[in-house]
């Protein structure tokens, strides 16, 4: 039997949200098919060299296994696996010679493409994706997939458990995993946007289930759910939780289970009542705090870990945000 191939690729460990970055070098064997290391198909283009281990964000600390992997040529693939209720894992990767072969999943594929165009067959159906095209794969359906033209594809996935949507709905993506929606390819976006960034769980949770209960109404061809009807009672209680522990803050299933609520009607219900969604609220109540730290004399480096923020550069970009200037400008005379 002859060896497998191999080449050298740059691994990256990659921290969400900060510029730091520690690279090294090493030799992976080429793969021509699944790879066992992990359930993306990204597996199957390169070996696999994972992560465990812990994240610090605003409140609880949430795990992650990450690769980076820097190919020769201009490939690149880069998953971790959120302490986000319903992903399994998150996959940003760009290809322009890869084509994955014929594979399933056991997780629900959610597809944005950024750049390029992929062809893919589902089910033995030919498919392309398209511009403001989110694809949802089901699980078990066999699928593979490569650049549609030379210039490669850019992608964003999500790969969500399959208990997130029901499985009666398979039929319908297989039928059409195209989903023509502006509003839900924004949607999508913005999960993967609060997955990288360091604003904690709660962020990324909300946007998660308003996202599947989106999808889950598309799939059932209903409209999307309506504005909820107005409980201030449930959304002050939040706002209670919220205001009881600023600095640690708590996860949204937390919350969830705490207050006996379903976690869409959570969220909705206090953007409704409030005007903003509880993980703004959240980070509104951690600037104040920080902007109290600062008029007192405390260094905004303190100050930023006193209020919850992950670092002072974090502090820094939401205090700006908010209050137009920033944390060095307060507490100066």
């Amino acid at each position: 039997m002859r060896p497998e191939a191999r080449k050298a690729v740059t691994f990256s460990r990659y921290q969400p949200g900060r510029s730091s970055r520690s690279s090294t070098t090493v030799r992976v064997s080429k793969r021509t098919g699944p790879s066992e290391v992990g359930s993306s198909a990204a597996d199957a283009s390169v070996g696999v060299v994972a992560l465990s281990g812990t994240r610090r964000g605003c409140g609880p600390r949430w795990p992650r296994g990450l690769y980076v992997l820097d190919v020769p040529g201009g490939e690149r693939v880069r998953s971790w696996r959120p302490g986000v209720p319903g992903v399994a894992e998150v996959l940003h990767a760009r290809f322009t010679e890869h084509a994955y072969p014929l594979h399933t999943h056991d997780t629900w594929t959610v597809l944005l493409v950024d750049e390029g165009t992929v062809a893919y067959d589902l089910d033995r159906r030919p498919r392309t994706t398209a511009p403001s095209l989110v694809t949802l794969l089901p699980p078990h359906v066999p699928h593979d997939g490569r650049a549609a033209s030379a210039l490669g594809f850019r992608k964003r996935v999500l790969y969500l458990e399959p208990a997130v949507l029901p499985a009666e709905l398979s039929g319908a993506a297989v039928d059409a995993p195209g989903l023509l929606d502006p509003a839900l390819a924004r949607a999508v976006s913005a999960v993967h946007d609060a997955l990288l960034g360091v604003d904690g769980e709660f962020e990324a949770a909300s946007r998660t289930v308003l996202l599947t209960e989106r999808l889950r109404a598309l799939l059932a061809h209903r409209d999307p759910p309506p504005a909820p009807r107005r409980d201030p009672t449930l959304a002050r209680r939040l706002r209670d939780l919220l205001d009881a522990d600023v600095v640690a803050g708590l996860t949204l299933a937390e919350a969830a289970a705490r207050l006996h609520a379903d976690p869409a009607h959570l969220v909705r219900s206090f953007r409704r009542e409030f005007g903003l969604p509880p993980h703004r609220y959240l980070t509104g109540r951690r600037v104040d705090r920080a902007r109290r730290l600062l008029l007192g004399g405390v260094p905004p480096a303190q100050a930023a870990v006193l209020a919850g923020f992950y670092d002072q550069s974090h502090l820094t970009r939401h205090f700006t945000r908010v209050l137009g200037a920033p944390p060095g400008r307060f507490g100066v005379r």
